[in-house]
Order: structure tokens, then sequence, then C-alpha cells
């Protein structure tokens, strides 16, 4: 475990600081950064070689993967009781990276039981158990609601009448796979679902819908299509709100699609300024519509 220099003794900070557990990305920064902005003390728990370097600017420890005990006793070291749970993890980490405690030890039979299920179903058992242990695990768009795609037009020109058919398709998709929690987006070309995401995620799915274009698996001139991405109807977005941002406009640009639609206060923006000014200079839309399934704590 190490410090930063903002966390100059050691000593919990005075008060109940909101806890904030960084995995990668820009959101940990941009969710400690509104928190903080709205008066509220913030220390961040951040992944090891994984957390964006700017979250150095608040008090903040690192854990490796695995050290669960570890964030148990910084959380009660600095008096926070309450924790956000954000951040992206693009890979799975390599042996020299984890630290296994004997706290993760204690969540492993509800990890494994939840495995048997998937994604949603291990986060649902490892709040339940943070929970239990008297901790009250907060949502990011609670602490950051800005964050929150809102219905409407956000970003880039208006969506061909096609281009929304296709959108209303993808999001239909991503509903169903959602349901059977396998992912949370899908791409629809010229009235047909031409991709589903799974394990993969939604950046390399749009690469596999690039490779088919450009092999010519599946065919469309110019601009098309939308990428649909929402939330799973079971979902608990207090651990896992879907985001998109800069890698998602760009990704949807190569694989030459005509735009993105989000399910309105079901998707964060990461980013915000630069997805959107990226969306307007290549031609590429963004809208958030209503979702027609309301996902839990939504």
């Amino acid at each position: 475990m190490t410090t930063s220099r903002a966390q100059v003794d050691g000593s919990p900070a005075a008060g109940a600081p909101l806890v904030i557990c960084a995995a990668g990305g820009a959101l940990p920064y941009e969710v400690a950064s509104a928190a903080s902005a709205a008066g509220r003390k913030v220390f961040v728990i951040a992944l090891e070689g994984v957390a964006d370097r700017r979250l150095n600017a608040f008090p903040m420890a690192t854990v490796k993967w695995g050290q669960i005990g570890r964030i148990e006793e910084l959380v009660t070291a600095h008096g926070g009781g309450e924790l956000v749970l954000i951040g992206a993890v693009d890979k799975r980490p390599d042996f020299s990276s984890i630290g296994v405690d004997f706290g993760a030890l204690r969540y492993l039979p509800r990890i494994l039981k939840g495995m048997i299920g998937g994604d949603d179903t291990i986060l649902g058992y490892f709040v339940k158990a943070l929970e239990e242990r008297g901790f009250r695990v907060v949502g990011a768009h609670e602490v950051a609601p800005g964050l929150v795609a809102e219905a409407g037009h956000i970003a880039g020109p208006r969506p061909s009448r096609a281009a929304l058919a296709d959108a209303r398709l993808a999001m239909a998709a991503a509903e169903a796979i959602g349901a059977l929690d396998i992912g949370q987006a899908a791409v629809a070309v010229d009235g047909r679902v031409i991709a589903l995401e799974a394990a993969e995620g939604t950046d390399a799915m749009l690469t596999r819908v690039e490779a088919l274009h450009n092999e010519g698996r599946v065919k469309w001139s110019g601009r098309a299509g939308a990428l649909a991405k929402r939330a799973k109807p079971q979902q608990d977005l207090r651990v896992d709100m879907p985001a998109i941002g800069p890698r998602t406009v760009d990704a949807v640009v190569k694989a030459g699609l005509a735009g993105i639609v989000v399910a309105a206060g079901q998707v964060m923006i990461a980013e915000r300024a630069e997805t959107a000014m990226l969306a307007a200079r290549s031609g590429i839309f963004i809208t958030a519509v209503d979702g027609s399934a309301d996902p839990q704590r939504a």
C-alpha cells in the first residue's frame, strides 16, 4: 500500500469522507472531483497500476487486486461509511499484481457462488457482503448526477429516420441480452442486428463490427446504423452503471456507424466535453432515449 502526498500524516481525515474505490478510466476522477466540488471530503482507494494518475490530487491509498481486507481497514481507519465503486477493468491482472488477503478469503464463498450466474450476480453478492459489514454502497450517479445522460439529443448531427429505426432495434436487442446477463450493447444497421456485446466489452464488439464491414460480411454505404447501450434490466446501477466516452466515439467512427443511442438515466458519459466535441467533429450523433424497461435502482 502506498499513500499520496495529499495524505500528509497518514491520519484519518476529520469527518466521514466519501470513499471512492477506483479502477481505470476517467470516471473515478470525475466522480471524486464532483464530490469535492459539492463540499464532500474524499478518500480514494485506487487499484494499483490501473487508476487515473489525476487521483493523486486527493487523499488516497493504492491496493492490489484481491486486497479486500486492506480496503476494509482503510475505509474504517478513515471514518468512511459510504463507498462508491467506480471504474473500468479492461483486462485481467497477471499473478504478480494479485495480493489476495484474509479479507478476500472471507468473501470467496459468495464470489464463487456468484460465478454460477454472471457479472451482476457476482457484484450483487459482493455489495450485499459489504453492506452486512456496515458499509453503505452509493452509486456514482448519486454523487455526480451531471455525468448521467438525460433524455434528448446530446451531440453531433441530428439522426436520420433510418438511423433512429436502427437505434430502436439495437436498443431492444441490448435489452434482450441484458436480461440474460450477457452484455449491455448492440449494433443494428439497415434494420438488421449485426453485433451483440458479450464478455469482450463494447469497444471490442465495435472492433468486430469494423472488421465485418471491411471484409464485406455486412455492407452499407456511407455512415449508417447505430450502437445502443443501456443497463441490464436487473442491473444494480450503484456498482456497474454503463458508460460511453471518447473511445466509444472513436470506435463508432472506425466501424462506419452513424451514431450512438443510450438509455437516459442509465448511462454515464465520461469526459463529456471531449466526447461531444469528438462526435460533432466526426459527424456522429449521440442521443439518449427512455429505456423500455426500468433497471433496478435507476
